[in-house]
């Protein structure tokens, strides 16, 4: 396996500012990728410190077992969704931990990988899975859907002004011949949209792409309930590191830290009021950080119930 480093992680010093505490604790990382934060983290942390990291990537998985490999049993990764973070903790026989991180979106090596299909950089295959071993592909999405329905996951997803349009085009292009490469999805999307679209500051396909890899890897259904259970699993004191990457999904980290931090019974308080974004110069050194947002938020005490 290459191991070249094929990824930068965001906030990196930031997020083990926020974790790392004056003890050895165990994190878990509940999108570990290629490694970048865990690796960070296992560095920075006191003699002691644990990382068990889960990810759906099966790729991602073997690459940072490799990667992470000098920390020995100081590292646990388990290929899996984050929805199902207690269900891991408990087959790695931990049931707190002092501190989680979310990594939402999609990898640079995922990007750039054509063969995974998340890009229209390089033509490749409609699959934009992140794990490979289950659920409907994009292929599947895209040519199966009806109109009304690509025209929902385009709008609500991807954000995009021209979502029914673009599904009528995609729909009536099927009929002539099936949708099965990323080139050939982008093509159609350039096609539909006004001319004066196709030169924005982004591609004109990117929305569209963004919310086909949402509804295939069901993104958003996972976010609240995952920081809910990692809140649960939370020791007091501990924080929860959150970055999201586009809108809907720092909106979802929003309102659930929102209404965790409420009320007689709050769970957590919020120790960044406003999202963090990355500096100036993490920006140059890594462009695909420009969108990135942190949210951080603490454990507080449990309540009794009165």
């Amino acid at each position: 396996m290459n191991c070249e480093i094929p990824h930068i992680s965001v906030f990196g010093n930031e997020v083990c500012e926020w974790l790392i505490p004056n003890r050895p604790i165990t994190i878990l990382d509940c999108t570990v990728g290629y490694g970048g934060h865990a690796e960070l983290l296992l560095e920075s942390g006191q003699p002691g410190t644990k990382v068990i990291g889960l990810d759906r990537d099966l790729d991602a998985i073997e690459f940072s077992r490799q990667r992470l490999s000098r920390f020995g049993d100081h590292v646990v990764l388990r290929q899996g969704n984050h929805r199902d973070l207690k269900q891991h903790l408990a087959d790695a026989g931990v049931s707190t931990v002092g501190g989680v991180i979310f990594d939402f979106g999609v990898s640079s090596p995922q990007i750039d990988d054509a063969a995974r299909g998340f890009s229209f950089q390089q033509d490749g295959p409609l699959d934009m899975r992140m794990d490979q071993s289950i659920g409907l592909t994009a292929t599947e999405v895209v040519n199966a859907s009806s109109e009304s329905v690509l025209a929902d996951i385009i709008y609500q997803f991807g954000e995009e002004r021209y979502a029914r349009r673009i599904a009528r085009a995609i729909v009536q292009e099927r009929q002539r011949c099936r949708i099965e490469t990323t080139g050939a999805l982008a093509a159609i999307v350039v096609r539909s949209v006004p001319a004066s679209y196709r030169h924005g500051r982004i591609h004109c396909a990117t929305r569209t792409f963004q919310a086909i890899r949402i509804a295939v890897n069901q993104e958003l259904d996972s976010i609240e309930p995952s920081l809910r259970d990692a809140t649960d699993v939370l020791s007091e004191g501990g924080r929860i590191c959150a970055i999201s990457f586009h809108s809907l999904e720092d909106r979802m980290v929003k309102h659930t830290f929102r209404s965790l931090a409420q009320g007689h019974h709050a769970q957590l308080s919020l120790c960044t009021k406003k999202p963090l974004i990355p500096s100036r110069e993490e920006c140059e050194r890594n462009p695909r950080s420009r969108s990135a947002k942190l949210r951080v938020a603490e454990r507080q005490p449990k309540q009794e119930l009165s």
